[in-house]
């Protein structure tokens, strides 16, 4: 593993620490704020900062969080690099259609933050990026480091509510066109990265 790779895994489970803080507070019935989430998981205020400024978007993704399945249950039954990608890109469309506008409401909320931060590019989710490069681990010796890594963010950007947002809002695609299309792009860029199928 890569020292890049290593500190993206680093940076994933703090998130998922903050996330698990903030679930905790939710169980409870108790308010949700960036420092009683970080106090709940044992991080430092200033570290729970950097990942989330704003307790509306952190507590609308500790939520959203909760419908996630876990890697091995979105790819059971993919064999190969190639099956498990299509697997996590349907899962990762599909969630976000499921929960559309849940997504579209925390969507709004980590962009109005980015703004106001004046930090665009703040990491949220990113949980699709971690299936993806689980997807491609087997993949990876011969791609390499950075062809995988190209690769897991081609797909990253063809799935999720963004995905859902180009097609169902710019093209006027409903759910059953949108999840065709994701597919046919994953399967484009398979070809390029791996070969044809």
């Amino acid at each position: 593993m890569t020292q890049t790779h290593d500190r993206r895994a680093q940076k994933a489970r703090t998130r998922e620490a903050i996330l698990e803080g903030a679930r905790a507070l939710i169980a409870r019935g108790e308010s949700v704020t960036v420092t009683a989430a970080a106090a709940e998981s044992g991080i430092s205020k200033a570290t729970a900062y950097r990942y989330y400024s704003d307790p509306a978007a952190l507590a609308l993704e500790a939520g959203l969080a909760l419908e996630v399945k876990p890697y091995a249950e979105v790819v059971a039954g993919a064999s190969g690099a190639r099956e498990k990608v299509r697997a996590v890109s349907l899962y990762t469309l599909d969630l976000a259609l499921a929960h559309e506008a849940a997504f579209r409401r925390f969507l709004a909320r980590v962009l109005d933050a980015s703004v106001a931060d004046r930090r665009p590019g703040t990491l949220r989710g990113a949980r699709r990026i971690a299936m993806f490069e689980a997807a491609l681990e087997e993949a990876r010796p011969a791609l390499g480091a950075e062809a995988t890594r190209e690769l897991v963010l081609a797909l990253a950007t063809a799935t999720g509510i963004e995905a859902v947002i180009a097609l169902r809002d710019v093209a006027g695609a409903d759910a059953d066109r949108a999840r065709a299309t994701v597919l046919a792009i994953a399967d484009a860029l398979l070809d390029r990265y791996l070969g044809p199928a």
